[in-house]
């Protein structure tokens, strides 16, 4: 079996005017692209080759190989926290669950902000959800997954500069702010929750 790279969730320049075009050529073309083609050769022949992307970032150690497999399933996941008509708030369960544990989504918003800006170098932030279901925002450096701590991922940010920089140059935090208020799918968030409650209450059952 071999990787494959996902199609876009929508065109190329459906994010513009704050990602353009040319960055989303750049970043899933050639990054995304490039990270599954490595995976591909990394495993090709090995056992590894005939497992799900999501096991091997949850049970790869350390090396290039997981770098590859990682960076698949964050762009991956990356691209579908993304709509060109996002942005605005959280409604529903997910919305009652960010006010219990943040206060409101601003203040979520807030926590994300801080969490992609201050991350140094190169990495990415996370709004996800802990085994008691409460709601926790991190950074991680380069490839890491808050899979490999057995955390469910409801919406990733990239903080790499091939995310941004064609953009917004060194100006980080503009290209943060744009996310969280005009693309921001809280749609796939929400649905991520969703499961992640249904998953939660399908363990307890059979505990």
């Amino acid at each position: 079996m071999s990787f494959t790279l996902p199609p876009l969730p929508y065109a190329h320049d459906a994010l513009a005017p704050h990602l353009g075009e040319r960055t989303l050529h750049f970043h899933y073309d050639k990054h995304h692209r490039g990270y599954v083609d490595k995976l591909n050769a990394a495993t090709r022949g090995k056992p590894e080759a005939n497992r799900s992307l999501e096991e091997l970032v949850r049970t790869l150690p350390p090396g290039p190989t997981f770098n590859f497999a990682a960076q698949a399933w964050n762009h991956q996941f990356y691209w579908q926290c993304m709509h060109p008509r996002g942005g605005g708030d959280p409604s529903g369960a997910l919305a009652k669950r960010i006010t219990r544990d943040f206060g409101s989504a601003q203040v979520l918003k807030q926590k994300l902000c801080e969490a992609a800006r201050d991350e140094f170098g190169s990495g990415w932030a996370w709004l996800t959800v802990r085994d008691d279901g409460t709601l926790a925002v991190f950074s991680t450096n380069d490839a890491e997954n808050p899979l490999q701590a057995g955390l469910t991922p409801l919406l990733a940010l990239d903080v790499w500069e091939h995310a941004y920089y064609l953009d917004y140059q060194h100006e980080r935090e503009k290209y943060i702010t744009a996310f969280l208020d005009h693309l921001l799918c809280w749609q796939f968030v929400a649905d991520n929750y969703a499961a992640s409650v249904i998953g939660e209450q399908q363990h307890s059952k059979r505990a």
